[in-house]
């Protein structure tokens, strides 16, 4: 019979990660450039061994931006199979960061170690790959709507799916 720590170590694992959404008060999204990817991001990334999506949340924002949040209410998950490198699926938890102050914007101190530039913008679809429009896309549409937060769905077909 098989022990439960042995039941344990054959259970598959996954990678998960979290991010924050802030827009400002033009309604604009807040995207980060990181250094290592060729495309944008929200602020935020993979969470430590153990660590709850929201802590994670909060911690990456203040490496990332230099912003102490406490991160609002959860709006979107998302799940996107192994791609390439990356030979585990990875779970995303996106955040509410809320609206932003000009205050806060100009508290924003990036990371440089990681990051290269950030920006606001409404045309997020210029600089997000099609699994990141979705997440982004999801996540205002919970917000505005006050919903529940929402698991977001990729269409097959459409090339918004790494696993096509």
């Amino acid at each position: 019979m098989m022990s439960e720590t042995e039941w344990l170590a054959q259970l598959p694992t996954l990678y998960a990660a979290a991010a924050a959404l802030f827009t400002d008060q033009a309604g604009r999204v807040l995207l980060v450039k990181p250094n290592y990817r060729d495309h944008w991001s929200l602020p935020g990334g993979i969470l430590e061994d153990g660590e709850p999506p929201h802590v994670g949340c909060a911690r990456e924002v203040a490496e990332e931006i230099g912003l102490t949040i406490t991160p609002g209410r959860l709006l979107a998950v998302d799940w996107n199979a192994p791609h390439g490198v990356r030979l585990k699926p990875v779970i995303h938890f996106v955040f509410d960061g809320d609206t932003l102050s000009q205050e806060q914007i100009e508290q924003i101190v990036l990371q440089e170690e990681e990051l290269d530039d950030y920006r606001f913008t409404t045309d997020y679809n210029e600089f997000l790959p099609p699994t990141l429009v979705a997440r982004v896309t999801t996540a205002l549409r919970t917000r505005a709507s006050g919903g529940s937060s929402a698991y977001v769905r990729h269409v097959l077909g459409t090339g918004s799916c790494p696993w096509e």
